[in-house]
């Protein structure tokens, strides 16, 4: 993986946060789908995504756009992606359409999520294990940790589920043996999240390679909880 690419460019991946600022749903269905097809570009060349084993959505007014299944970084246009409902599946949407309709319908806040298989994500959720909070970004997040959810199918209702309750209350998950999910109010914050999420399961699989990690306690992540309410 390039390190340096971690730093995504934004530029087209951005293109209508400001509207969708304004409010739910503000998106013109061309900015939705610059969004996402810069999304998946960033995400490509941070070796984020391998092949097309990721996808990226922005929620509309109804229902969102969605990247197609089978489709890498390279070979993603506007054009190719899906518009689609929330409820029933729709040619060529991502396989995983029901588990980005499924965070939209749960969490009205969320304007865009982000799915990968990247490298140290995927690491830890092969262990079964979330990342703890061992640093104090964890609280960036959302909560004092970053849950791991059970293994399910991919591609299935059941998956779905899953995500819903491992993202409550957060914008960050693991997926057991699967991957991960970052999510945000537009595109620029879920890949944000992202790119923080794969940095910081990174750094703690090389402390804990390193030796025994020291976990921050409930009063550290409570002060860094108050600090993040005026961060940035």
């Amino acid at each position: 993986m390039n390190r340096a690419a971690h730093t995504l460019p934004l530029t087209a991946a951005a293109r209508g946060a400001d509207a969708m600022a304004a409010g739910e749903g503000m998106w013109s269905e061309a900015d939705a789908r610059a969004a996402v097809a810069g999304a998946y570009h960033a995400l490509g060349a941070a070796g984020l995504i391998a092949g097309s084993s990721g996808n990226v959505s922005v929620r509309m007014t109804e229902g969102m756009v969605i990247s197609p299944t089978g489709t890498s970084p390279e070979q993603v246009t506007e054009a190719g992606l899906v518009r689609m409902g929330l409820y029933a599946p729709a040619p060529r949407a991502s396989s995983e359409w029901a588990l980005h309709a499924a965070l939209y319908l749960d969490r009205p806040e969320l304007g865009a999520v982000v799915h990968t298989h990247s490298d140290a994500c995927t690491a830890l959720a092969c262990l079964g294990e979330g990342l703890p909070a061992f640093h104090y970004q964890v609280a960036g997040f959302g909560g004092d940790d970053v849950r791991c959810g059970a293994y399910a199918t991919f591609g299935t209702p059941a998956l779905a589920a899953v995500a819903v309750q491992a993202m409550a209350g957060r914008t960050a998950c693991l997926l057991s043996n699967h991957g991960m999910i970052a999510a945000g109010r537009d595109m620029a914050a879920a890949l944000g999240a992202a790119r923080l999420l794969e940095t910081l399961a990174r750094q703690y699989l090389m402390a804990r390679a390193a030796g025994l990690v020291r976990v921050l306690s409930g009063e550290e992540m409570t002060a860094a909880h108050e600090r993040y309410r005026t961060y940035g």
